[in-house]
C-alpha cells in the first residue's frame, strides 16, 4: 500500500520527511530485507503527511522543512497539526513542509534528544515551532540549533533566557487574569474557593497563567482561597486522583480553574464528590472542551486561533531567513472568551 502512495512522491522528499537516509527508504518501498518495522512505519508516515501537504509543495519554487516539536496531550497536538496544515496552502512565498515530533507527557530529556538530532547527519532543517518545558537544558539546545543557522519560534509557552527568536500564543497572564475576572464575576457573593490545575508547572506560559490568575483573584476577592495541582500533563488518567484528593481535603472548593486541561476528569471528580462548581474556566476549543462547554459543565474556554499562530509562526521563520521583509518579532494574542453562546462559527458541531 506504501509503495503505491508513494509513487507521486521523490525518494529524497521521502527521506527528508521521514529522517531516514534515501537508502533505507528505497529498502523500504521496494521491500527488501532490513528495513525494521520502525522504518516501515516512519516511511509511512513521511507518505501521508507528502500526501497532505503535496498542494502547497506545488505552488512555489523555494521549500522550507519546518520542524513542529510538540509536548502536549493529543487534543492539544492534533490541533496544532491540522491548524499549520490548513494553512499551508496559503503560505507564501515559499512552500513550507512539516515534520511533527509529538509526545503527550512532558520530558525535558526527550525534548533535547528532538531538538539535537534537527539539522544533524544531512537532515535539512530550516526552522523549528517548539512547545517544550522551559528548562535551561531545552534553552541550551535552542541555542545549538541557533548556532547552526535554525531559527526556533516557541508555541504558547516560552522558553526563557533562550535564543529563540520569537514566540507565537496566547497572551497567557491577560488570559489568567481574565479567568480570575470571570471566577469573581460569575460566583459573586457565593462563598467558595477555586481549584486551580496545571499540567506542569515548568511550561512557563501555564506558569505565567496560573500567577496573574492568583494575584488578580486576591486583589478582587481576597477571601477566597486557591488549591493548587499540578504535574498531570494535562491528561485525564492522571489528573482524576489529584482532584479527587483535593476536593476530599476542601470542602470548600466551589469553582476551577483548568489551565492545563484534564477537564473531563476535573468535572467527573466534582460529580463524585457530590457537587457541582459554580464557575469551571478552561482553555483551548478542543474536542473535549467543546463538548463539555456545549453541555453547560465548562461556563467558559478562553481561547485564542492556532491558525493565527502557525501562519505567525511560519512567518518569523521565513523573516529569519530574509523570505519576506522585517525581524522575526514575537506576537502575542489577545483572550477570547467563548461560552456555549459564541462558539466561532469555524468550529465543528459534534
Amino acid at each position: 500500500m506504501v509503495q503505491h502512495r508513494a509513487r507521486s512522491h521523490r525518494v529524497r522528499d521521502i527521506a527528508e520527511q521521514s529522517g531516514l537516509s534515501e537508502a533505507t527508504i528505497d529498502r523500504v518501498l521496494h521491500g527488501r530485507a532490513g528495513a525494521s518495522a520502525r522504518a516501515v512505519r516512519a516511511v509511512e508516515q513521511a507518505v501521508l503527511d507528502l500526501d497532505r501537504q503535496q498542494t502547497q509543495l506545488r505552488l512555489a519554487a523555494r521549500t522550507l522543512l519546518l520542524d513542529v516539536v510538540v509536548q502536549a496531550p493529543t487534543r492539544f497536538s492534533t490541533a496544532v497539526r491540522s491548524a499549520l496544515e490548513e494553512e499551508l496552502p496559503a503560505l507564501r512565498p515559499a512552500a513550507v513542509r512539516a515534520r511533527f515530533h509529538l509526545r503527550e507527557n512532558a520530558d525535558v530529556a526527550a525534548a533535547v534528544e528532538v531538538l539535537d538530532s534537527l539539522g544533524r547527519r544531512g537532515r535539512v532543517c530550516h526552522g523549528v515551532v517548539l512547545k517544550a518545558p522551559d528548562d535551561p537544558a531545552v534553552a541550551a539546545a535552542v541555542g545549538r540549533l541557533t548556532d547552526r543557522g535554525i531559527p526556533v519560534v516557541t508555541l504558547v509557552t516560552d522558553v526563557r533566557d533562550s535564543a529563540r527568536v520569537a514566540y507565537v500564543g496566547l497572551d497567557n497572564a491577560a488570559a489568567g487574569a481574565t479567568a480570575a475576572y470571570l471566577v469573581s464575576q460569575v460566583l459573586g457573593d457565593r462563598p467558595g474557593d477555586v481549584l486551580l490545575s496545571l499540567s506542569r508547572s515548568f511550561f512557563f506560559g501555564e506558569r505565567e497563567r496560573a500567577e496573574a490568575f492568583t494575584v488578580a483573584l486576591g486583589r478582587l476577592a481576597p477571601d477566597r482561597r486557591v488549591h493548587t495541582i499540578t504535574d498531570s500533563d494535562g491528561l485525564d488518567a492522571t489528573m482524576s486522583a489529584l482532584v479527587s484528593d483535593v476536593l476530599r481535603s476542601e470542602p470548600e472548593v466551589r469553582a476551577a480553574y483548568s489551565v492545563g486541561g484534564g477537564n473531563r476528569a476535573i468535572s467527573a471528580a466534582f460529580v463524585a464528590a457530590g457537587r457541582s462548581p459554580g464557575v469551571f474556566i478552561g482553555h483551548d476549543l478542543d474536542e473535549d472542551n467543546l463538548d463539555l462547554l456545549r453541555s453547560g459543565v465548562l461556563t467558559a474556554v478562553l481561547h485564542h486561533d492556532l491558525h493565527a499562530d502557525m501562519r505567525a509562526g511560519v512567518r518569523q521563520v521565513m523573516r529569519a531567513h530574509r523570505l519576506v521583509p522585517g525581524a522575526p518579532t514575537s506576537v502575542a494574542a489577545n483572550v477570547e472568551v467563548v461560552t456555549a453562546y459564541n462558539i466561532p462559527p469555524r468550529i465543528p458541531a459534534h
